[in-house]
């Protein structure tokens, strides 16, 4: 069924300008999730989008973390997309060996596939159970697929909410490969470090195989979220797991509907200044710790 949009489901393009972030970014840094979209004429957007956002293909993003001093990335498949790997698998192809790239899961994937995705630079599943995608925990698709790519040796990434986490932490903290939870599993700052979920998360971070992606927290301030609350929340995760850590600008921040909200590329960098206030520590996030998640063969 074709999902007809409005100019309201229509993102606002990503800021072309990113300023040169104040901290110095050290060298071999990786921003561990973005997304590409289109452009359209080549891979079209899937027909049951949510929004249809503006073309952000692989050579904008090239330009822009060149200019923030970002050497190497993670590329994880939209639901714009859907279960089209072919925009991921083009831009991997198209980025002189900088990016790795990740697809979402999928009930129809054969050993087959997972062999030419792998090929093809593709390096990690996400399970996009969350409401915001409108998809519940699937336990069959997760095993499903767990059997399928245990062999590659992929990253096994997690979009999920907080109450889905507490139900399934146990399932999810005993993936047997390196597993990333994004989005700080949807919790919210604002409630405080002592929330249950939150501490359901600590409890997975002191697994030597879960991981946290740091990204999202323009759209905690978006949400009118205090800046010191999410300092406040990811200064805690780093301290239970600081070689656990990676960091995502989640370009082109395809959430932002309303003019005047579009993060600044440069902006999101520097908030690791305060997330993570000493250099060593900062060095893991972006360059040690997605280096060994990421780079391998």
């Amino acid at each position: 069924m074709t999902t007809h949009t409005t100019p309201l489901d229509i993102p606002f393009p990503p800021d072309p300008n990113p300023h040169k972030p104040k901290m110095a970014v050290p060298p071999g840094s990786w921003d561990s999730h973005f997304h590409i979209f289109g452009p359209p004429h080549r891979f079209p957007y899937a027909d049951t989008r949510r929004y249809s956002p503006p073309t952000a293909p692989i050579e904008h993003w090239l330009s822009v973390s060149k200019a923030i001093g970002i050497e190497r990335g993670f590329v994880v498949t939209p639901s714009v997309h859907d279960l089209d790997p072919a925009v991921t698998l083009d831009a991997i192809a198209r980025a002189d060996g900088r990016i790795r790239g990740m697809v979402r899961a999928d009930s129809s994937m054969t050993s087959g596939e997972v062999k030419r995705l792998h090929a093809g630079g593709i390096r990690g599943l996400r399970f996009p159970f969350a409401a915001v995608v409108r998809r519940a925990f699937n336990e069959q698709e997760f095993h499903a697929n767990i059997a399928l790519i245990q062999s590659a040796n992929w990253v096994v990434e997690f979009q999920i909410d907080g109450d889905a986490l507490e139900v399934h932490s146990e399932l999810i903290g005993n993936v047997p490969l390196p597993t990333i939870i994004d989005e700080f599993a949807g919790i919210q700052p604002k409630d405080g470090l002592d929330q249950p979920k939150f501490r359901t998360l600590l409890d997975l971070l002191a697994k030597p195989n879960v991981y946290l992606k740091l990204i999202c927290a323009d759209r905690f301030l978006s949400q009118g979220q205090s800046y010191e609350s999410i300092v406040a929340m990811s200064r805690a995760v780093i301290e239970k797991a600081p070689d656990r850590v990676i960091w995502g600008s989640d370009w082109p921040h395809s959430y932002v509907f309303e003019a005047n909200g579009i993060p600044n590329d440069g902006d999101l960098v520097d908030m690791l200044l305060d997330f993570a206030p000493d250099e060593t520590v900062r060095k893991k996030i972006l360059v040690d710790n997605p280096t060994r998640l990421f780079d391998f063969d």
